[in-house]
This record gives structure tokens, C-alpha cells and sequence, in this order.
């Protein structure tokens, strides 16, 4: 207690999917198979593009750096909400909160620049192929996957630092699945708009910058790719496009309508959670093998028959 009128608030407790009391077993079991399938798929990419030569070109380095941070990205959530479902032990500590909130945005804004960077790279290779080892180097490679890492760490850590610094005295039951900006706003003693303001900014610039470069990359290769003289060509072309513009049409649909809208009600934002930290991990293997002659052949070789 500090005083006689109120509470300083040490732990939240995350209600999750609390409203679902007869289901709890059966979440549980669903999360743990797509948490297991997210680690297996993706670490099976990772060792293909580590060990197959065929698979040594900055497309599948990204891809992997990309697959190594859907792993880390999900293990920031599911094994929390995993506990969470069959403890029933739903409380978190209010430190515990802050560095999940802090690594879901670190690891979140890295695979917003990781997917503008993937972007850049089928620019160069469709729009300037000539060009292609020359600009896209191993170490511009290495650089770019750092930065991606990198950029949004000092900004994300003064957000993170905002919200928590906000005074939490009465209600502590977030209608969330994990720690997250908006529930917490939503809790928080005294006017908040200020610091909504201040999250909402680096939010928007994490979001909308790496997308417009995405969007500027595919306005161009589109356009390239309608000037070639074969049908062979511009299919081919669009193929190798097509497996990154699903997972980013997956990522920021769901991600865009959590952080830019304006109100949404508790349950949808639930569900579009759901989506970019665990759906979009779980397909991501699947999108870049099943169109991809050059991953099918590597897992033929990995895998035996």
C-alpha cells in the first residue's frame, strides 16, 4: 500500500482467453503444436540455407536471419501463454511485463525492416540483375540484417521506459494475451495522452517507413517485370516475388490494424495478435518451400527419403 486511498500495482494479470474456461486444455494443446511447428520449420530453414550450397545467395541469408527472428519473436509470447493455460497461474510481474513489452517491440520492428530489406534485395535482383553481386555484397548483407536488429532498440527502449514510468493504481487485469501498449494505456492512472501520443509516433514510423519502402521496391519491379518480352520470364519473376509479399501481407495487415487503429474492441485485437506472432511464424516455412524449387530440392537433399 502506499497511502490510505490506493494501490500501487506490482503484477498484471493477463486474462487471455479466460472467457474460454471449458477450452483451456485445448488452447494449450494448439499453441504448443504451433509453437513446436514454428521452432521446427523454421530451424529447418535455417540449416538448409547454412548447409546447402545451392542455397548461398543474400535471398536465403535473409530468409534465414528471417526465420531465426520468427523464432525468437514467438518465444517471446506462446511459452508465457502456454504457462499461463496450464497453470491457470495468469499473473505476471509488473518487471516481467516491461521486458516482455520491450522485446516483443524490439523483435517486432526488426522484422518490419528485415522485410523492407528482403524487398530491396528482389528490387536489385529483378530490377538491376546485372548489378546484383556487385551491390548486394556479404558484408552490405551482414550490415543491413544488423541495422534491421539494431534501429529500433534506443527508440523502443524510451517507449517502453514511458509507458511504464506511467503510474498503475487500480485495476491490474490486461484483455490481452501478452503485454502490449494498449491494454496497458488503458489501465494507467491520470491522463495518458501524451504518452499515447509518444508510442503511437515510433509505432507509425516502424510500421508505415519499412512498408512504403517495400511498396516503392514492388512498384518497381512490377514495373520491370511487365517489360519483359516472355510470359516464361515474368512468371518466373513473379514467383520469386510471391512467398515474401504473403508473409508481408500477412505481418502488417494484422499488425497495422492492432497499432494504427484508432479503438478496437478487446476480442479483435486478440485475434489479430494471434495472427503476426503466431501465424504468420507458422506459415513462413511453408510459404518460402512450397513455391520455391531451390528449398524443395535442398529439403530433398536434407531429409531422408
Amino acid at each position: 500500500m502506499a497511502g490510505d486511498n490506493f494501490t500501487v500495482v506490482t503484477e498484471f494479470i493477463l486474462l487471455g482467453f479466460s472467457d474460454l474456461p471449458k477450452l483451456q486444455g485445448i488452447l494449450f494443446g494448439i499453441f504448443f503444436i504451433i509453437y513446436i511447428s514454428i521452432i521446427l520449420g523454421n530451424g529447418l530453414l535455417i540449416v538448409i540455407t547454412k548447409i546447402d550450397s545451392g542455397l548461398q545467395t543474400p535471398m536465403y541469408f535473409f530468409l534465414g536471419n528471417f526465420s531465426f527472428l520468427e523464432i525468437c519473436y514467438t518465444s517471446v509470447t506462446i511459452p508465457r501463454m502456454l504457462a499461463d493455460l496450464w497453470t491457470q497461474m495468469k499473473t505476471i510481474s509488473f518487471l516481467a511485463c516491461a521486458v516482455q513489452t520491450f522485446f516483443l517491440y524490439i523483435l517486432g520492428s526488426a522484422e518490419c525492416l528485415l522485410l523492407a530489406v528482403m524487398a530491396y534485395d528482389r528490387y536489385v535482383a529483378i530490377c538491376k540483375p546485372l548489378y546484383y553481386p556487385l551491390i548486394m555484397n556479404h558484408k552490405l548483407c551482414v550490415q543491413l540484417v544488423v541495422a534491421s536488429w539494431m534501429i529500433g532498440i534506443p527508440i523502443l527502449f524510451v517507449e517502453t521506459y514511458q509507458i511504464f514510468h506511467l503510474h498503475f493504481c487500480g485495476p491490474n487485469k490486461l484483455n490481452h494475451i501478452f503485454c502490449d501498449a494498449p491494454p496497458l494505456l488503458e489501465l494507467a492512472c491520470g491522463d495518458t495522452h501524451k504518452t499515447e501520443i509518444f508510442v503511437a509516433v515510433p509505432a507509425l514510423l516502424l510500421i508505415l517507413i519499412p512498408f512504403l519502402l517495400i511498396l516503392t521496391s514492388y512498384i518497381k519491379i512490377i514495373t520491370t517485370i511487365l517489360k519483359l518480352p516472355s510470359n516464361s520470364g515474368r512468371i518466373k519473376a513473379f514467383s520469386t516475388c510471391f512467398s515474401h509479399l504473403t508473409v508481408v501481407g500477412l505481418f502488417y495487415g494484422s499488425a497495422s490494424i492492432v497499432y494504427l487503429q484508432p479503438k478496437s474492441s478487446g476480442e479483435s485485437v486478440k485475434i489479430f495478435a494471434l495472427v503476426y506472432t503466431t501465424v504468420t511464424p507458422m506459415f513462413n516455412p511453408l510459404i518460402y518451400s512450397l513455391r520455391n524449387k531451390d528449398v524443395i530440392a535442398a529439403l530433398r537433399k536434407l531429409l531422408p527419403k
